[in-house]
């Protein structure tokens, strides 16, 4: 029988939750107005999701809105998206192509098919892995990402190093992982499901609490 997880400094965890809850409840309340705005702005947090890859949150946007002023992020190829993604992403070559087939893929001739196709799932780990099988680019990080950006995926994790680091730190997981194979990945999320509900902080407001204290804002 494994024995019960011990968890370490939940009333430090508290105390930061109660000084920043306000400031995280606006934010997640902004990530569902998102979700609830047309599929051009759907797209567009699908997109940053995929240049957040292995490159800062804060880089990504820039880069990102860099792509939506130009004009470029509905009509060009992917050429022109590496030449602006170019020393502001890592990896800009094959993000550049994500992001085309992606449009190709949720805007066939212009026409809007995003919402429709994630509305055709009735839960978010449904959501989830089928992004996963559609999207090149996209994991089970990747995909969660971005359905918290879009105020469908409160209740997922988003295990980038951030969170891994301070799941360590509360004992939740003993050591970072190598690798994040899906299996492990939905271990580690059932982990930090569990422990949301021990120290009373919701899921998406623990993301956001613990990415808070790693990089000293609540972004996205």
């Amino acid at each position: 029988m494994t024995a019960p997880p011990r968890y370490r400094d939940l009333e430090g965890l508290r105390r930061e939750f109660r000084r920043k809850k306000d400031r995280i409840r606006v934010r997640l309340a902004h990530f569902r107005r998102i979700g609830r705005m047309p599929d051009a702005a759907l797209f567009e947090e699908l997109c940053f999701c995929l240049l957040a890859i292995q490159t800062k949150a804060r880089a990504s946007d820039a880069a990102l809105r860099g792509i939506v002023a130009g004009g470029d992020l509905w009509t060009g190829d992917e050429r022109t998206l590496a030449r602006h993604l170019r020393h502001r992403v890592r990896f800009h070559n094959h993000k550049a192509g994500y992001i085309v087939r992606a449009r190709r893929r949720f805007f066939p001739d212009g026409t809007p098919k995003l919402r429709a196709a994630l509305n055709r799932s009735p839960s978010s780990q449904g959501a989830r892995a089928w992004l996963v099988s559609e999207i090149d680019g996209f994991g089970f990080k990747e995909a969660s990402h971005f359905l918290r950006n879009i105020g469908r995926g409160e209740d997922l994790a988003i295990l980038d190093r951030h969170v891994l680091r301070n799941l360590v730190r509360h004992g939740v997981i003993r050591r970072l992982p190598t690798s994040l194979t899906p299996r492990r990945y939905l271990a580690i999320e059932t982990r930090m499901r569990a422990f949301a509900a021990t120290v009373g902080i919701p899921l998406g407001a623990l993301d956001l609490l613990f990415w808070s204290r790693e990089t000293g804002e609540i972004f996205k």
